[in-house]
């Protein structure tokens, strides 16, 4: 398997789906719902990509695939680890275990993920013993972590419930560190915390990333938080990836409808600017269990022709002089009168 020496993380066609089964002593697989459809990224060394969109689209599902969370129905997750390159969806247990060394993933809930019976020092320990870690060499790497995050070693034998939230994700940044993990997936990471602690989380992370050379893969539905943290972004809508750019073409020169529209409903922070945005009209149309015909956001599009709605758009370039710094997927990329913002 090839791998460009830049990139840590390359997804090739990757698809989940879930299978709907009905009966009940003999169940039978009656269809399957289409998660995630064909998405294709790529995370390059020390970078950070933001995957957007709105609930349901298919982000943590993509991030927990990549993870082996969740098993791919198909698809291709091409992963570097040390001098080789491996692909995750064709793993077996042991060999994931191996390749899991070098990629972590910090969860949403700072409540909810970490063990409440359990004290901080285990909790961080508990990926250091899963990889057989000497028990005389956790406690100082527990202490050296907690140390790296802003927290005190000394209390590593009080439980989650001493901490506030802000310093419980901390615990889990921390325990994404264990094993000193060179991509780390960070779903919603800060979306259950206030915003100053927010911020403090987000300069944590901008601070370990450019000590430690890590790269990241960071699942939020917070287009201002993407925007502080992230160099590319990757937008979802209904299980694919409709627009794939760098940061700053992102956001002035936006070249999806679904893009522009996700920025018009960001709220202007000035409580005397006029709402001059016009909010996309209507509700996601189609079954989940069906492939749609045609362009996915059609039915929502105020751009509709009707090519939209009988040929599906590929993910392509919209950009001459740099062609992988922004793609989309519209048949009238590069046309359309779409807003960004400054």
């Amino acid at each position: 398997m090839q791998l460009p020496e830049n990139l840590i993380l390359e997804v090739r066609n990757l698809r989940k789906y879930f299978p709907i089964e009905e009966g009940f002593l003999f169940r039978k697989v009656t269809g399957q719902v289409r998660a995630v459809h064909d998405v294709n990224l790529t995370i390059a060394r020390g970078q950070t990509l933001g995957l957007v969109g709105e609930s349901g689209c298919g982000k943590t599902t993509v991030s927990r695939t990549i993870i082996r969370a969740l098993d791919p129905t198909s698809g291709q997750v091409l992963f570097r680890t040390g001098s080789q390159v491996v692909d995750m969806a064709q793993l077996d247990s042991h060999e994931l275990k191996s390749a899991r060394r070098g990629m972590q993933l910090v969860f949403q809930d700072p409540y909810s993920s970490l063990n409440p019976r359990m004290p901080v020092v285990d909790i961080i320990a508990e990926p250091l013993r899963a990889h057989e870690v000497p028990r005389g060499e956790r406690e100082d790497r527990v202490a050296a972590l907690m140390k790296r995050v802003g927290l005190r070693p000394e209390y590593m034998r009080r439980f989650p419930h001493s901490f506030s939230g802000g310093q419980r994700q901390r615990i889990g940044v921390a325990r994404a560190l264990a094993l000193e993990p060179s991509l780390v997936i960070a779903d919603e990471a800060v979306s259950a915390l206030d915003v100053s602690v927010q911020a403090q989380v987000l300069n944590l992370l901008g601070e370990l990333q450019h000590d430690l050379g890590l790269s990241y893969l960071f699942v939020s539905h917070d287009l201002s938080v993407i925007r502080y943290l992230c160099d590319r972004v990757a937008v979802m809508y209904l299980g694919q990836v409709v627009e794939l750019a760098d940061i700053d073409l992102l956001f002035e020169r936006p070249q999806h409808p679904y893009t522009s529209a996700l920025l018009g409903a960001v709220p202007d922070a000035d409580p005397r600017s006029a709402w001059r945005r016009e909010v996309v009209q209507g509700e996601v149309s189609g079954s989940p269990t069906e492939e749609p015909v045609g362009c996915p956001f059609a039915p929502r599009c105020p751009f509709v022709q009707d090519i939209c709605r009988t040929t599906s758009p590929p993910l392509r370039s919209v950009s001459v002089d740099a062609p992988d710094s922004q793609l989309a997927a519209c048949h009238f990329a590069g046309t359309l009168p779409l807003e960004g913002v400054g």
